[in-house]
């Protein structure tokens, strides 16, 4: 899942961005408004974690109602030392989805930011079954069978981009756009590695990814994939 961090105070922003990788997010940092509005003009986010009070240009607030004017609808996580109740009400009102005051733990971020992200995709709960398969987003845990696997934190996100779209067919460039972020290099095999590794490690569950030849990849239930 990609995510784009608007935020001025850098050692924030580098606590932020290092706890979210950490647990496997793809993070594109802004240090001012007019970066995050190029940034937003030309990608894709899943979510954006914004700074109300950034040091000069455009503030939070006005690019929160520039993105909800033009009908995006993408999930915004606003942080900021604004305690007020008032500032709160506004920021919710013109567009916001939840409001973290500063400072604070980045745990409690990191759970708002995966609450907004299962929202998003219409989840009420952390815990997706399929079959014998169960995905925690929460506890960032697998099982199959009631078999604990381990799995490494890109493999995770790439797996759980696969069960939300279960269904559809994610071409690789997707993939890609939602695992990496700008500033990292991506090998050429990337997708295809960790989509092997998931196959072995998910031998015996209820989904399978399947490739579909020169579009991408597709979660299945097993039994639903073509004979």
């Amino acid at each position: 899942m990609r995510i784009l961090l608007v935020e001025d105070a850098e050692d924030i922003a580098d606590a932020i961005r290092v706890r979210l990788a950490k647990a496997g997010y793809a993070v594109d940092m802004a240090e001012n408004g007019e970066a995050a509005e190029d940034l937003l003009a030309t990608e894709t986010y899943q979510l954006i974690v914004l700074d109300l009070m950034l040091g000069r240009g455009v503030d939070g607030q006005t690019i929160l109602q520039r993105l909800r004017k033009r009908g995006d609808t993408t999930p915004v996580l606003v942080v900021t030392a604004r305690s007020q109740v008032d500032c709160k009400i506004n920021v919710l009102d013109i567009g916001a989805d939840d409001y973290l005051v500063k400072p604070f733990d980045l745990g409690e971020l990191e759970a708002r930011c995966r609450a907004l992200l299962r929202r998003s995709r219409g989840h009420a709960t952390a815990a997706l079954e399929i079959g014998n398969l169960v995905f925690d987003t929460s506890a960032k845990s697998l099982t199959v069978a009631g078999a604990p696997i381990e799995v490494g934190a890109r493999e995770f996100r790439l797996l759980e981009i696969l069960i939300v779209n279960i269904g559809r067919v994610m071409s690789k460039e997707a993939l890609i756009g939602h695992l990496f972020s700008l500033d990292q290099a991506v090998a050429p095999n990337a997708i295809e590695l960790y989509i092997s590794r998931l196959r072995r490690k998910l031998e015996g569950a209820s989904l399978v990814i399947r490739t579909v030849h020169g579009m991408g990849y597709i979660a299945e239930r097993r039994g639903d994939e073509p004979g």
